[in-house]
């Protein structure tokens, strides 16, 4: 092997390997809505009911650095929507929820329907706008019944 073509080896490795890395963070705090959907029974979290119209689930743990940035964003959407509950669930002596849920980072949050129905998820930082959009759907579905 030459120096040539170990050069250009690193080079290409190095290519796939910046990409990859520009993929997830692209993917960062979007939401997925081609989920399955599992209707979520509050008494497994360690809650006594969801909220009326929707449930911002969160997921964190106790080494999470963003966790506590996310839990003040969703508490203030929340607040900020009749109807709406925020619940906070800490994943640290719960492999149990992680695995049930396919919970691989934190924070995770999973936006409910007032039936528990899951409706997104977003993988990190959630993006406040679309949050934002997606309770408002939900609050509009909810008028129309």
């Amino acid at each position: 092997m030459t120096l040539l073509n170990a050069c250009i080896g690193l080079a290409v490795l190095l290519a796939v390997t910046v990409g990859l890395g520009v993929f997830l963070q692209w993917r960062q705090g979007r939401p997925r809505r081609h989920i399955p959907h599992e209707v979520v029974e509050p008494t497994r979290l360690g809650a006594d009911s969801l909220g009326e119209t929707a449930t911002l689930l969160q997921f964190s743990t106790e080494l999470c650095a963003r966790c506590p940035g996310v839990h003040r964003t969703l508490a203030e959407v929340a607040d900020s929507h009749e109807g709406v509950r925020h619940l906070d669930v800490d994943l640290t002596n719960r492999p149990d929820i992680a695995k049930h849920f396919h919970i691989l980072q934190t924070p995770t949050t999973l936006v409910l329907d007032s039936d528990g129905a899951i409706q997104t998820r977003f993988g990190g930082i959630p993006n406040r706008e679309v949050l934002e959009l997606e309770l408002n759907r939900l609050s509009a579905e909810t008028a129309v019944v």
